[in-house]
């Protein structure tokens, strides 16, 4: 089943900064809390974390993020404090950068942020994940991009236009159904997120009023998450797009380094500052 939601294109998202000045109480921190992998990034150190998203490690692991939805917001914050807090300088107050699914809307940025409390956050921002994936890989977003990012439990396709979202589409299938666990075969399973993919895309361009979808798929969609990594997806998700595929550089982690990457402009959000950052667009939720 796919879920779709439209946006409508706002400003240009890109303006200047000066350099975020990095001390121990205004430490960063990036967050990527996948359905399988929790991954942080903490300014300075570079990737200090990529573990399973459990609250408790073992046996007794429980799973606070499923298909791409935070389900146990306290579960969440006690992960985080066991895996971050003594990372942290002491009395730090770090602000951090999360990545969030497109599709989830206010109720995950809502949770993330309350489960990120734990770690005492002087502010608590959000970025849409394809957005991320398109910063890590360098990507022009000053021309429609569409970005596929097939994850663990879930599979989004994304156009973005002037670096905002305005068009996503999702299906609750990830690398993890390729594993058995859904009863299907691993060539079976594939060929159902694959299938996935490809209909994601038909449905954005026949609905497209405008070119842009077309103009986006025309340079090559990007690919990126856990599934740009298995061969028996990508080698004809290819051909059942129609279209060029360009897998990010260290797909499973694009995430991450984008919204690192955001840290640098993170000091004049409004929420950081108390005024709103020079320039004509938003960069973050």
């Amino acid at each position: 089943m796919t879920v779709r939601r439209s946006f409508r294109p706002g400003s240009p998202a890109g303006h200047r900064h000066r350099p975020w000045p990095l001390c121990r109480h205004c430490c960063g921190l990036a967050l990527d809390l996948g359905s399988a992998r929790t991954r942080a990034w903490i300014a300075g150190r570079g990737l200090v974390l990529d573990v399973p998203t459990t609250t408790f490690p073992g046996a007794g692991a429980v799973y606070p993020v499923q298909r791409g939805a935070i389900v146990d917001v306290p579960g969440t914050a006690r992960m985080l404090d066991r895996l971050l807090s003594h990372r942290l300088p002491r009395l730090a107050r770090p602000l951090v950068v999360v990545t969030a699914p497109v599709l989830d809307g206010p109720a995950y940025r809502e949770r993330a942020r309350a489960a990120v409390e734990v770690l005492r956050p002087r502010a608590v921002l959000t970025v849409p994940t394809a957005r991320a994936i398109a910063l890590a890989a360098g990507a022009d977003l000053s021309v429609p991009l569409l970005v596929v990012d097939i994850g663990a439990h879930l599979t989004e396709v994304v156009l973005l236009v002037d670096g905002l979202v305005f068009d996503a589409r999702r299906t609750a299938l990830g690398t993890t159904d390729l594993a058995g666990t859904t009863g299907l075969a691993d060539a079976d399973a594939a060929a159902e997120i694959r299938e996935a993919i490809s209909t994601m895309i038909t449905s954005m361009l026949r609905q497209d009023r405008t070119s842009l979808t077309a103009e986006a798929l025309s340079r090559g969609a990007l690919l990126a998450g856990g599934g740009a990594l298995r061969p028996d997806l990508t080698h004809r998700l290819v051909g059942g797009a129609h279209a060029p595929l360009r897998a990010v550089p260290t797909p499973h982690t694009a995430a991450l380094r984008g919204a690192a990457k955001m840290l640098r402009a993170a000091h004049g959000h409004p929420s950081v500052r108390g005024t709103c950052p020079p320039g004509p667009g938003p960069l973050f939720r």
